[in-house]
């Protein structure tokens, strides 16, 4: 146990200190030191990568628990691969590894800093791909039967960006990450439309697992999506709002030349950056060190000196902007944790 400045543990490097913080690299150590919080009654904070986190400036009175989890065991046969992940492995040297090995599903994936143990709890998604499509089965710590249980993909509740990790948040502690994958030399077919102009290819096509990769990860840095620790830039927690899902008749208040997906519920999704856009936002709006990403309109950048006060001040004001335009409330990506909009 330690104190830590919670500015070291996020991709945002925003935040205050924490004085209860305890470093854990085995799965027993992890399940001790929430389960010694929850009987203690004391708030918890769990923290892998930090990319998907907003910190407040103010110190917290949580416990951190840092998960540095680690283990990967393979099963092959020879049409598909299963694979057992442990929550606090890097997710994008998961994905190089896929590619490298030829298992199929998670190539466009590459490229998103974080932990394997983050994925299903946001059900990552990017480029025409979501975790949850290879995802078979999560390990957890049910926090309330306080005892292991492996929920299958179906009981998880996977939405876009969101699953049943995430709309309960204070009682699951994942553990590891169970996911199948075909075997082959090609990616699975491209389904989202930047991917296949970079590629060079049509909508449904197939190519090579290296050269998705490729192409996503140049797609990436190309919109500052990449971490660099020279690049303010990458500064961010990644998109800061998801892409708003409407009901129909909301989606035709719109503009007509607004972007709309019809989804499989009924629901319309458009663009949040677009939406962003047309209500005046620039990229590298921002009078101060909180500013929108000079290369992607739906980063919101800690230039270098910023305070979480900045990063939420510089959100409001592109939330108010976006719903005063044009009626739509953009909701955040990353989690809130004791800070609000």
């Amino acid at each position: 146990m330690s104190e830590r400045s919670l500015a070291e543990l996020t991709t945002l490097r925003l935040g205050g200190l924490a004085s209860d913080v305890v470093e854990v690299a085995e799965e027993q150590a992890m399940v001790d030191a929430v389960s010694t919080a929850d009987a203690a009654g004391q708030p918890l904070l769990v923290v892998a990568g930090g990319s998907n986190l907003v910190l407040p400036d103010a110190a917290i009175e949580r416990r951190v628990v840092l998960v540095r989890t680690t283990g990967v065991a393979v099963d092959r046969d020879d049409d598909q691969v299963g694979l057992r992940a442990a929550a606090g492995e890097d997710w994008d040297s998961l994905v190089a590894r896929a590619v490298d090995d030829g298992w199929v599903g998670v190539e466009a994936l590459s490229g998103i800093p974080g932990s394997v143990g983050a994925t299903p709890i946001q059900n990552v998604g990017a480029y025409g791909q979501e975790v949850s499509e290879t995802l078979t089965a999560v390990r957890v710590w049910d926090r309330s039967q306080r005892r292991p249980r492996t929920l299958s993909a179906a009981d998880c509740g996977f939405g876009y960006r969101t699953s049943r990790f995430k709309a309960e948040p204070d009682r699951f502690l994942v553990l590891e990450v169970v996911f199948v994958f075909p075997r082959g030399e090609l990616g699975a077919p491209i389904r989202y439309a930047q991917l296949a102009d970079r590629l060079g290819v049509d909508l449904g096509a197939r190519v090579p697992l290296a050269a998705v990769r490729d192409a996503v990860l140049e797609l990436r840095r190309s919109k500052g999506m990449v971490l660099d620790a020279t690049d303010h830039d990458t500064w961010s927690a990644g998109s800061f709002f998801t892409n708003p899902m409407l009901d129909p008749t909301d989606a035709e208040r719109l503009p007509v030349e607004a972007p709309r997906w019809p989804q499989p519920d009924g629901r319309v999704k458009t663009s949040a950056a677009w939406l962003i856009e047309r209500a005046g936002f620039a990229r590298g709006h921002g009078a101060g060190a909180a500013r929108i990403s000079g290369k992607h309109t739906l980063a919101l950048t800690n230039r270098g000196s910023a305070t979480t006060a900045d990063l939420l001040a510089l959100a409001r004001e592109v939330r108010d902007g976006v719903s005063a335009r044009f009626g739509v409330e953009l909701v955040p990506e990353p989690t809130l944790v004791d800070c609000t909009l």
